[in-house]
């Protein structure tokens, strides 16, 4: 196992009655802004609850946030931030709308451009507002973590930045608050957690039994209870065990000890970012393609999931591999999300621009290696057709 620091100060207030923890978890002065998307909260009474529990607190309203943020609308709530004199951005949403209040969090605390946010990857950070989640999709784990992915619409690029300040104080996650989720998002989450997995456990061997074990046993709940989310939307114990398991994919807690790779996550961003696709989508293209491309660097932890997680036992090492991959797109597919870029309209003449994109970023040195050359992710998106 690898040496390693971990701390989670992110307090979890999780079950159906946990909404009135706002009361205790924000100050009575406190001037609240409250963050969401694109509505869905208002048509399902959950904004409405949030404003009744927060009774006389001083609350300034941001809607519309992207579900890719974007550095342009982010920075009109930042100044709205710092004309009202916000002291607390409470998200009342999913991942986006997390992701969107940890940079105006840290962005309403600085006196220079936000910019300075993404191009630092959230280095500058030094101080930000309390914030607080009121979770309503299970998928990116970003109510329990530091880390947070922004996109610059006029340039095309979407950029992760993460800080230690930038933990939210507390989360509320009522399951029955995802019931409502449309189909298309429900599966999102869980392809999006499951791969959040793999890129800390589908690495290489380094001892790291305790991780491992956890790893896996997340992964065969999403395996397990992903279809069931869509054929049962409102059997609240597989909702309950959803959201837990997409939180704790990405808590940093299996990721401790360990190597991690990313690499899909990557090529991945420069997908949305230039054909607009969900982050989700991205990820059950590329994954199953990376795998494939690099099965010998990944052959000792390939056959341990093959193993472990789909139950292969029989058949050649090599055989045991394709079985694993091709089950991996099996289950993406099984949860409405497509596994090919063609399935998006996207052929072989956008993969230069992918590859232009990788190389602008840096993105020319991935993996937990640091192998992945951009002929190598070449080789990748080929397979990703």
């Amino acid at each position: 196992m690898l040496d390693f620091s971990y701390s989670n100060p992110t307090r979890i207030h999780f079950g159906k009655s946990k909404l009135s923890k706002l009361n205790q978890e924000i100050p009575a002065d406190a001037r609240v802004m409250l963050l969401y998307g694109g509505g869905s909260v208002i048509r399902n009474g959950t904004l409405a609850e949030v404003r009744h529990t927060l009774g006389e607190r001083y609350l300034s309203d941001f809607g519309g946030i992207e579900p890719n943020p974007s550095y342009e609308r982010l920075s009109l709530a930042v100044e709205q931030a710092k004309a009202e004199d916000i002291s607390y951005v409470l998200a009342v949403g999913g991942g986006s709308v997390i992701d969107a209040a940890k940079y105006i969090a840290a962005a309403a605390c600085m006196a220079a451009d936000g910019w300075a946010i993404l191009e630092s990857g959230g280095r500058c950070i030094i101080r930000t507002l309390p914030v607080g989640v009121v979770l309503t999709l299970a998928a990116t784990g970003s109510e329990m973590n530091n880390s947070a992915v922004v996109t610059r619409l006029s340039t095309h690029d979407k950029i992760p930045f993460a800080s230690r300040h930038c933990f939210p104080v507390f989360a509320i996650l009522d399951p029955t608050r995802t019931m409502s989720v449309p189909a298309r998002q429900v599966g999102n989450g869980v392809v999006d957690a499951f791969v959040h997995v793999i890129e800390q456990y589908l690495t290489y061997p380094v001892n790291a039994h305790v991780q491992d074990r956890f790893a896996e046993g997340l992964l065969l709940t999403l395996v397990e209870l992903g279809p069931l989310a869509l054929s049962e939307p409102e059997n609240y114990e597989v909702r309950a065990n959803l959201m837990w398991a997409a939180s704790l994919a990405l808590n940093g807690l299996i990721g401790a000890g360990v190597p991690q790779d990313w690499s899909t996550h990557m090529i991945g961003h420069e997908l949305t970012a230039v054909h607009g696709l969900d982050h989700a989508q991205t990820l059950a293209v590329v994954l199953p393609a990376m795998l494939s491309v690099r099965r010998q660097e990944k052959s000792q932890k390939l056959l341990q999931y093959a193993e472990r997680v789909w139950d292969l036992r029989g058949g050649s090492r090599e055989q045991r591999i394709e079985q694993a991959i091709a089950l991996t797109r099996d289950f993406f597919e099984q949860m409405g999300v497509a596994t090919r870029l063609s399935s998006y309209g996207i052929d072989a003449g956008g993969i230069p621009k992918l590859l232009e994109q990788l190389e602008r970023h840096g993105m020319v040195a991935l993996g937990e290696r640091r192998e992945i050359t951009l002929p190598i992710s070449a080789k990748v998106l080929e397979q990703c057709l």
